[in-house]
């Protein structure tokens, strides 16, 4: 497989059964462009965790740490994400006991931005001004992907508004491009007063959140499917596609990697570690892709 697509041999990469990514990554370039679909998480999955030693922020942190929250709020902010983080990502706790201590995260974090009355018309400046970067190596997988036809499903729970904008400023925005995600609501004169339903945080990915988009409907024969994650609840992701034909799960174990590996390994078909890159990804749609 690595003659056919290279980058699987970076030291980044780790396959528990390279057999089986084999067959998959072959029956998905046999099935050919008209039945695939990309299904990806964001924050720390298109857009990079850390870049020279520090850490990117997510699409919350952006607006978390922006010039548009009070100091009281972003030390609220800060409080609750060094509470329920080590919660979020401890692998000794059960999905059970996660799922509604998420839902408190996300409801208080967004009430307290609320509070802020953020304007709407000040959201593109904050990202300009942020630290948010894509990863290396996303204009070409943004950008194949668009010559392709192939779309892309970017499902999040990151806030919508800003995860948006990005992509925008990166210039890779395109009509393929169908995002789901935690929007905001503004009143008429453009002032944050709530969140729209339904709430979506990191364990809630699949069908629950998707009812009534009818989105996987429409692509019913899109049945090979390239899901990229960085984290567990990033696998039912693609729960609501009928009749999955092929999936390539596509990891990338950012964060305790010691710590991780093993889950990662048991639960995706590739793990990257510690690979600010779409490199590997890029190398496997080129094959797949490749007249």
């Amino acid at each position: 497989l690595c003659l056919q697509v290279p980058e699987l041999e970076k030291a980044t990469v780790r396959i528990r059964q390279p057999e089986r990514v084999r067959e998959i990554i072959q029956s998905l370039r046999e099935q050919g462009v008209a039945k695939l679909q990309v299904i990806s998480d964001f924050d720390m999955t298109l857009s990079r965790f850390g870049c020279n030693g520090r850490r990117c922020p997510t699409s919350h942190n952006i607006l978390d740490t922006s010039r548009v929250i009070s100091e009281d709020g972003k030390k609220k902010l800060k409080d609750l994400l060094h509470y329920y983080y080590p919660i979020e990502i401890d692998p000794n706790r059960t999905l059970e006991e996660k799922c509604p201590l998420m839902v408190e995260w996300w409801t208080k974090a967004h009430e307290l931005l609320v509070q802020q009355k953020i304007h709407k018309s000040d959201i593109a400046q904050i990202v300009r001004e942020s630290e948010a970067m894509l990863r290396d190596g996303f204009k070409e997988f943004f950008d194949q992907l668009h010559k392709n036809n192939v779309p892309l499903f970017i499902f999040s729970a990151g806030i919508g508004d800003v995860l948006e904008e990005i992509i925008r400023q990166a210039n890779v925005f395109y009509s393929n491009v169908n995002v789901v995600s935690n929007y905001m609501d503004f009143n008429d004169d453009g002032i944050l007063t709530h969140f729209k339903g339904p709430l979506i945080h990191t364990y809630n990915k699949n069908n629950t959140v998707l009812q009534g988009t009818g989105y996987f409907q429409q692509l019913s024969t899109r049945t090979s499917i390239i899901l990229l994650g960085d984290s567990m609840g990033d696998l039912t992701m693609a729960d609501g596609v009928p009749s999955v034909e092929n999936i390539l799960k596509i990891g990338f174990l950012n964060d305790k990697v010691e710590e991780r590996r093993g889950k990662y390994l048991d639960s995706y078909d590739i793990v990257l570690e510690s690979d600010e890159t779409l490199d590997v990804v890029n190398g496997i749609l080129r094959f797949i892709l490749a007249e």
